[in-house]
């Protein structure tokens, strides 16, 4: 008698796909600034300098009043200073007067020759020339060279990682298949065209 359920199994099916780990490095930028500074040639000129001071004979012809006054003080020191010694000659003249001499005739000699010798009435103007000075002229040269300034800006590199990966796919889920494969059964049996009687014997 030949079976009648045949059962086929089905296996599961599995794809499973993998993605490996990898590290990725990515470059840092780098950057360059330059900069110039110009400075060149300079050249600095000073010429020479000339200084009159007419202060002493501009106060000969005119002075000032602080001047005025000032000479009036040195001409009162210096007054004094000729009646001082005018007396002191007349004393000395006293002293060596003889019996007899006049002293008024030596006394009007003395004093004429004194105003002969002070009161000439000649003068020359102006008494004080002008002071002359002068700064000596100058050059500087100055030659700078142009700076030039490089900057650099360096960017840091960066390392990636990612991680490996793995993804299963269920392309076929597992199955039991149950078929029959008997002929058909009848009910009752004896339905079947190929039905045989059993000899039941007790």
């Amino acid at each position: 008698m030949k079976p009648l359920i045949e059962i086929t199994t089905v296996p599961i099916q599995i794809e499973m796909k993998t993605t490996n780990a990898k590290l990725e490095y990515a470059r840092g930028t780098a950057e360059m600034e330059i900069s110039r500074e110009k400075n060149g040639l300079q050249i600095k000129s000073r010429p020479i300098k000339v200084n009159i001071d007419t202060f002493e004979a501009r106060n000969s012809l005119s002075p000032t009043l602080a001047r005025y006054l000032e000479q009036g003080v040195q001409k009162g020191k210096q007054a004094a200073y000729e009646a001082t010694a005018t007396y002191a000659r007349q004393g000395q003249l006293l002293l060596e007067t003889q019996v007899g001499e006049e002293l008024v005739t030596r006394f009007a000699e003395d004093a004429m020759m004194k105003d002969v010798k002070t009161n000439v009435g000649i003068d020359f103007l102006p008494k004080g020339g002008a002071e002359i000075t002068w700064d000596p002229g100058e050059l500087n040269i100055r030659y700078e060279m142009d700076k030039l300034a490089i900057d650099w800006k360096m960017g840091e590199g960066s390392f990636e990682f990612t991680p490996g990966d793995i993804e299963f796919t269920v392309t076929q889920r597992p199955d039991v298949v149950i078929k029959y494969v008997g002929g058909p059964i009848y009910v009752p049996p004896s339905a079947d065209p190929n039905y045989e009687p059993v000899d039941v014997r007790v």
